[in-house]
């Protein structure tokens, strides 16, 4: 059994096995939003829940007033604080409480940006999810040698211009795999 050293998978997609057997991972697509040798966070980016944004909105009493988001789906991000809610957005701001994945995209826990979309419709790319998937310094590296995950790096293009069911094949495109023809033994990409 070899170990995965030294990978650094921020602004990466990790693509779940079909062999991978906790139901919250499932045929998930996850964008890795941190990892270092203290662990790893990240958001599952299709797997929308039976809420919507404005659903969203009237629960934590912020009015809506900008076009194009009430309708929008909220999503499980992981099984991690599922009772908060987390903004994956493009572009990355100047937020309350951010982590900045890169000059791009950046994940905000802050609720001033939930106010920005709701006044001004700023940022105009974004994900809600409730929850975020989190690992333990060397967690995901355990994984990814036991081939639960195949990765590649992240396109923010499928997690803000496809609809939820096409980001997993899309990312699985940019591997060059179609995921019908994915076996339950791959190697690492």
């Amino acid at each position: 059994m070899h170990t995965v050293k030294n990978v650094n998978l921020t602004h990466h997609f990790l693509i779940a096995m079909p062999s991978m057997v906790d139901p919250n991972f499932s045929r998930t697509l996850t964008y890795v939003a941190e990892h270092n040798e203290d662990g790893a966070l990240g958001v599952i980016v299709n797997r929308p829940i039976d809420l919507t944004v404005q659903g969203l909105f009237e629960r934590v009493e912020l009015s809506l007033e900008s076009d194009g988001f009430a309708d929008l789906p909220v999503y499980f991000g992981g099984p991690v604080q599922t009772d908060r809610g987390f903004v994956l957005h493009r572009p990355a701001g100047d937020w309350q409480s951010s982590l900045r994945v890169n000059s791009d995209i950046a994940l905000t826990s802050s609720k001033d940006i939930l106010q920005s979309v709701g006044s001004q419709g700023e940022p105009r790319e974004i994900l809600i999810s409730l929850g975020y998937a989190g690992w333990t310094a060397g967690q995901l590296e355990e994984e990814l040698a036991q081939n639960a995950w195949l990765t590649v790096p992240a396109d923010g293009d499928i997690i803000f211009n496809l609809p939820p069911e096409e980001r997993l094949g899309a990312a699985m495109q940019l591997l060059g795999i179609d995921f019908t023809n994915l076996s339950d033994v791959a190697g690492h990409a």
